[in-house]
């Protein structure tokens, strides 16, 4: 058996992605469930609707002024929306890159991946 798996490191750099993924898929789906109330012209005032656009208000927020909404009869298609699901994907595909960075790997293991590199 390799000894990276051994490695005191490897458990927190786990446990690290387990909680960076379980994050973005929380805010993909809750962005990605106001993505479609505002596609389908959900009443904004209804407690369900109202709810999920406050909670994801600050997430759209910083890309409110990136491109504009798209209405057609009470529907709205919100591209800033679909920015954040996409931003905040990579950010988190990033941490958990940087994340791996820590992981103990053996000498044979790191000479492999350096020659796969090469090529």
């Amino acid at each position: 058996m390799d000894s990276s798996y051994n490695s005191s490191t490897t458990k927190p750099i786990y446990r690290g992605t387990q909680i960076i993924w379980y994050l973005l898929y929380f805010m993909e789906a809750i962005l990605a469930l106001r993505f479609v109330l505002k596609l389908l012209g959900a009443n904004p005032e209804s407690g369900f609707a109202s709810f999920v656009y406050s909670m994801t208000t600050f997430l759209v927020s910083p890309f409110l002024s990136v491109f504009g909404i798209t209405e057609v009869l009470g529907s709205a298609f919100e591209w800033t929306t679909l920015l954040a699901m996409l931003v905040y994907w990579f950010i988190a595909f990033a941490i958990i890159k940087l994340l791996l960075i820590g992981k103990t790997v053996s000498t044979p293991e790191a000479a492999d991946k350096l020659n796969k590199e090469d090529k």
